[in-house]
């Protein structure tokens, strides 16, 4: 019976040995070093095409907008844009990364709070699908730039509207208590000064995010309706018809397939990280409350030719990606001072010390994320022993547990018996937001990722650091 964390084609045990898309994973980490990405390019295709099957239930065209934010090597793009994904970029760079490896200006889109001049002005020369503008000074920035360049500019506006989540707090995005967005009513008073002709501001969509690893699909339609509410508003009192809604992102991913460390969650954190919606599903059921708000109205009319947006990260490319990391180290030490009054021995825990830690995996610490540890070279077998798992950092939150004690993450992770230094292990699920946050904590380098390919070859897509790339732009 194969392990429950598996999935058919893409994680699997062969000879006992975890294979990611065909590839062993004991040999790239023989090729390659370890700590090392591995992302798979068949696994990226087949969740935006589970995405895609949405745009069949809604009955509108739907553009799947990766938010490169929660990945953005230069293959992953590419990736993504083979698969037939469009993109969501937070900043010039990304903007910069998009254009050169080939999305049109058409396929991207630019979220983000904070946007300089320089920002707005590239993203409007390049005549990108919309600027998503975060408040009406950012508004106002845009005209004054679009004005300065003499190029109108297409601009989307983001709506807080106050839509709580099952999530955690720092994943909370449409809550009055978020930086993100304004308020629907600021959204209308913009649409009612820009008018319908402006010559440099084209107001074409409305736009909201309800936070990432939701696991509520009445929230979903809940946000549906409340940007189908505000269409109409927008259209009955300024005659701004739209072209665009835009749903965000937030889909979860089922960290917890294996359910073997789920007795040390609360329940709560178990729904969290058990949470698993299909795409299809979700947006069908919240369509469908649109379009019978639409018909109770009248409004059925401003349903037609309109697009769809959504802006999935998480749920594109975290489980196509595992970090393989060796066991450096071994050691014993006693669970408390306390004697054992029968044998009068302490009970020892085994510590594995990693190569892997929060510089490479940084929502281990900040937000606690919990992601599968298994064997390489005994994937399929039994794992039962629990061992207190640590990185290479000097820095005592660098740990694959919570040391604060808020039942966040399990204080033990199960794997095989006798686990040994140079042993390989595989932490799952860790694709989305680790590769895009890695730095050079403790003057470590940045690991290697590879991209193994549709028909099994593998691509190295990033090298790993040399010394001499921790001095890249230092002045001395």
């Amino acid at each position: 019976m194969n392990p429950a964390w598996t999935i058919e084609n893409f994680l699997e045990v062969k000879n006992n040995q975890l294979h990611i898309s065909g590839a062993a994973a004991a040999d790239l980490a023989n090729r390659f070093d370890t700590p090392l990405f591995v992302f798979s390019e068949p696994r990226i295709r087949h969740n935006i095409n589970r995405l895609k099957r949405a745009e069949a239930v809604t009955g509108c065209r739907l553009k799947i907008c990766y938010a490169a934010k929660a990945n953005s090597n230069m293959a992953i793009l590419r990736a993504v844009r083979e698969a037939g994904g469009d993109l969501e970029v937070n900043s010039g760079g990304e903007l910069f990364k998009a254009l050169k490896i080939g999305f049109r200006p058409e396929q991207i889109i630019f979220n983000g709070t904070s946007k300089t001049e320089r920002e707005i002005e590239e993203a409007t020369v390049a005549g990108i699908y919309a600027i998503q503008a975060d408040s009406i000074y950012e508004i106002e920035l845009i005209e004054r730039v679009a004005r300065r360049i003499n190029k109108p500019a297409n601009v989307s506006l983001r709506l807080v509207p106050e839509i709580e989540t099952e999530t955690l707090h720092g994943l909370q995005t449409a809550l009055l208590t978020s930086k993100f967005g304004m308020m629907p009513d600021e959204a209308l008073a913009a649409f009612k000064h820009w008018k319908p002709d402006d010559e440099f501001l084209n107001l074409c969509g409305i736009h909201l995010h309800i936070g990432s690893q939701n696991p509520n699909a009445a929230t979903y339609a809940e946000a549906f309706k409340t940007l189908f509410e505000n269409l109409l508003t927008i259209f009955n009192e300024t005659g701004h018809r739209l072209s665009h809604l835009n749903l965000g992102g937030g889909f979860p991913v089922n960290y917890l397939r294996d359910k073997s460390n789920a007795g040390d969650f609360s329940s709560e954190q178990r729904d969290f990280f058990a949470a698993e919606l299909e795409p299809e599903e979700v947006l069908r059921e919240a369509w469908s409350v649109v379009k019978k708000t639409a018909r109770e109205t009248g409004a059925e009319h401003l349903l037609d030719n309109i697009e769809l947006l959504i802006e999935p990260g998480r749920s594109v490319i975290s489980d196509a990606g595992v970090c393989l990391t060796t066991v450096r180290n071994k050691k014993q030490r006693p669970l408390s001072e306390i004697p054992n009054p029968e044998s009068r021995i302490p009970n020892p825990d085994t510590w594995l010390l990693t190569d892997a830690g929060f510089n490479i995996l940084l929502s281990m610490e900040t937000y606690k994320w919990y992601y599968h540890l298994v064997s390489v070279a005994r994937a399929g077998a039994n794992h039962s022993a629990k061992y207190k798992l640590a990185g290479p950092l000097c820095d005592g939150g660098d740990v694959y547990f919570d040391i604060e004690g808020e039942n966040r993450l399990p204080d033990y992770r199960l794997l095989p018996e006798n686990v040994q230094p140079g042993d390989v292990l595989a932490l799952l699920n860790c694709g989305a937001y680790s590769v895009a946050q890695m730095f050079q904590y403790n003057g470590r380098g940045l690991p290697a990722i590879v991209l193994i390919r549709e028909g099994g070859a593998v691509e190295l897509i990033r090298k790993r650091d040399e010394y001499a790339d921790l001095l890249t732009n230092d002045i001395f």
